[in-house]
């Protein structure tokens, strides 16, 4: 499996742009993928730990065996301004999902969608997908949920580079990893994007069915900044490389948006490119009734009141959304 050295940038790519993965030669990736194939055998891939044998289909917390499940894969505009630029993020969305988020915003493929309902995608079809999604222009390859499917994320991708992918990748995800799987994506991911969610065991049970997701959550994500460092943009101010952290602030949880944003100014430092998300609304199962205290949209006075925190802490790089000229024309456009 060769990489052709000195290849042309992609179209859409971050100027100057020299992906970590290309790095890697042929005798490195085939030692990286079977190290990634042995952690199926007996699947430690997460934190769940289930230990069964997924080379052999079966399946247990993550719903997913051999293969990786795409739910689906296109441009997206809705991401960061330095991961969207103006052709779009290329995003792959992996269904099933190592948590149980009571308020997934994407419940219908990462928990309604029956274990294997559909075949799952091999190594060489999800290469072809991140293939398509270069060919469209898009300035990254951005895996969505990827946690459960690690082994299966580093096999796509050594395909995916023998046959000219030279795009940033990002790794997005919900920080429920484990830190054998970070260390098998060194050198690999480009751009890290945890999503830390809640600070306490406590909330971290009721709501994710996810009691020791604090455990894992803080140590991944320190990992991530080792491997990758700050966010670095390019002159059109798309990123290349580092970490960028996400937090939804969640209605009534103050509290715990606190606690993690004084963990990332103290342990990450003040510079990381942070993003306080204020979208949430009820989805998922909390519309069934057991959550009466997060049916309701954010209240305006508490993103707010998160700003504030943020501030005060002294993170200087919260994101802030100001779409790139050539998007604003696109959209323009198409009015």
């Amino acid at each position: 499996m060769g990489i052709l050295p000195n290849l042309p940038p992609a179209p859409g790519a971050p100027e100057d742009c020299h992906p970590s993965y290309l790095q890697l030669s042929p005798g490195d990736w085939e030692a990286r993928v079977a190290r990634a194939l042995e952690e199926l055998e007996e699947c430690r891939a997460c934190p769940r730990d289930c230990g069964v044998n997924r080379l052999e289909g079966r399946w247990a917390a993550c719903k997913t065996g051999r293969y990786a499940v795409v739910g689906s894969h296109f441009p997206h505009f809705g991401e960061e301004d330095c991961l969207r630029g103006w052709n779009g993020s290329g995003t792959l969305f992996f269904s099933h999902c190592n948590l149980r988020c009571q308020f997934c915003q994407n419940y219908d493929i990462s928990q309604a969608v029956r274990p294997q309902a559909e075949p799952g995608s091999t190594a060489e079809e999800i290469a072809e997908m991140m293939l398509a999604l270069q060919r469209r222009g898009c300035h990254n390859i951005n895996f969505v949920t990827p946690e459960h499917v690690v082994p299966q994320v580093v096999e796509a991708v050594a395909v995916a580079a023998s046959q000219g992918l030279r795009l940033p990748i990002v790794y997005n995800t919900s920080a429920y990893d484990c830190l054998p799987s970070l260390h098998l994506m060194d050198g690999i991911v480009d751009i890290y994007m945890p999503d830390v969610k809640f600070w306490s065991r406590e909330a971290s049970k009721v709501y994710m069915k996810a009691e020791d997701y604090p455990d894992h959550a803080f140590p991944a994500v320190k990992e991530m900044a080792r491997q990758v460092g700050p966010l670095v943009t390019d002159g059109e101010g798309l990123a290349k490389r580092g970490l960028i952290v996400r937090h939804l602030v969640m209605p009534g949880m103050l509290e715990e948006t606190q606690a993690i944003l004084r963990w990332v100014a103290e342990e990450l430092g003040p510079g990381t490119y942070v993003n306080l998300m204020d979208q949430y609304y009820p989805a998922g199962r909390v519309g069934e009734g057991h959550l009466p205290e997060i049916n309701r949209r954010l209240d305006p006075g508490e993103f707010g009141e998160a700003q504030s925190i943020a501030r005060e802490l002294g993170l200087r790089h919260l994101d802030q959304r100001k779409p790139h000229p050539r998007l604003r024309r696109k959209l323009g456009a198409m009015v």
